[in-house]
């Protein structure tokens, strides 16, 4: 049986309390428990009705954890999913489904903050190791003569662009993306003209690859 694609939660609607959690009558909890067992032997009805009932309470939980609306309705979507799928392994003495979904909730929620916090740590990373690889190469023979009148010389070579790229990078220190800031110019463009700066500067000090 194709399990349903719910569809995301009405922004309109904001969170909303707990359906089946600790202010909700024994009658709301004692239906969604029903309706649990339903889902649990594939009735994809009684899921729709799981969905309007929890969808708005999880996407509050999800929202106050990841703070963005659109990831906040991804990770909604995936925690429905999964109260699909793991519809069976619930069990009503653990506690009300409404508390049950709020844990998967916020499990997803938290999972979503770590991954994108060590992608930024991958991309920053990734970054530093590019402005140490561009520049090894001319660092070490020109090192000795970065205040040389040849220097100087070749730098005024470069475009405009090439010299305050190189200038940041090479004496500031920075990586290719605080450049691009520093120059309000995109990172593409930054990395080329480094690349074009670097490679004249080189030909222009007579430094052999």
């Amino acid at each position: 049986m194709s399990r349903p694609q719910p569809q995301g939660p009405d922004p309109a609607r904001g969170p909303a309390a707990d359906p089946g959690g600790p202010n909700a009558g024994d009658g709301g909890r004692a239906a969604l428990a029903e309706t649990m067992e339903r889902v649990a032997r594939g009735d994809q009805e009684a899921f729709s009705g799981l969905y309007d009932a929890l969808a708005p309470l999880v996407f509050g939980i999800v929202l106050r954890v990841v703070r963005d609306r659109a990831q906040s309705e991804e990770v909604t979507q995936e925690v429905m999913i999964d109260l699909w799928r793991q519809a069976a392994r619930y069990r009503p003495e653990s506690g009300s489904v409404g508390t049950w979904a709020a844990t998967i909730a916020h499990r997803r929620a938290v999972d979503r903050v770590r991954s994108a916090q060590a992608a930024a740590d991958r991309e920053q990373a990734q970054a530093a190791r590019e402005h140490r690889t561009a520049f090894d190469e001319v660092a070490e023979q020109v090192e000795t003569r970065l205040e040389s009148e040849q220097v100087r010389r070749c730098l005024r070579g470069l475009t405009e662009l090439q010299r305050q790229a190189v200038t940041l990078a090479y004496y500031g220190g920075l990586t290719y993306r605080e450049v691009a800031e520093a120059l309000r110019t995109p990172l593409p463009t930054v990395k080329t003209r480094l690349r074009d700066g670097l490679i004249r500067l080189r030909d222009c000090m007579g430094v052999t690859a």
